[in-house]
């Protein structure tokens, strides 16, 4: 499993640097609006944060291996927080289509995977 994360850290990392930056340069002619604005930097913000943290849920399983039970559903909360949330950011800044609930079960499912990376650290000993 640590190196599914890893993988998935990996490349939404590199998704989130190049959100980033097409937001910074061409994007900006595309994205005309304040509010896109800034929503399209709170999803390429999201997306980078949490892929910081499945690149740790993926080491932790290295070194907490029988914690897998706890960072294994860590590390898909934060691959469903990445898609859900910053997905739709995305989406939404780029098309002007809102996608309802989609963007707070991505929220809530950032929070489920750092408290499960919390309950892993604190059952390891």
């Amino acid at each position: 499993m640590s190196r599914i994360f890893f993988t998935l850290g990996s490349l939404f990392g590199a998704i989130g640097v190049a959100m980033g930056a097409y937001g910074a340069h061409g994007g900006s002619r595309l994205i005309e609006l304040h509010q896109a604005v800034i929503t399209y930097g709170k999803a390429s913000r999201y997306n980078m944060y949490h892929t910081f943290a499945l690149l740790a849920v993926a080491w932790a399983l290295d070194r907490w291996p029988k914690q897998k039970k706890l960072l294994t559903p860590a590390g898909w909360l934060l691959v469903a927080g990445i898609v859900l949330f910053s997905g739709s950011l995305y989406i939404q800044s780029l098309t002007g289509i809102h996608l309802g609930y989609i963007t707070p079960a991505g929220g809530v499912s950032f929070v489920g995977g750092w408290l499960f990376m919390a309950w892993a650290a604190w059952k390891e000993k």
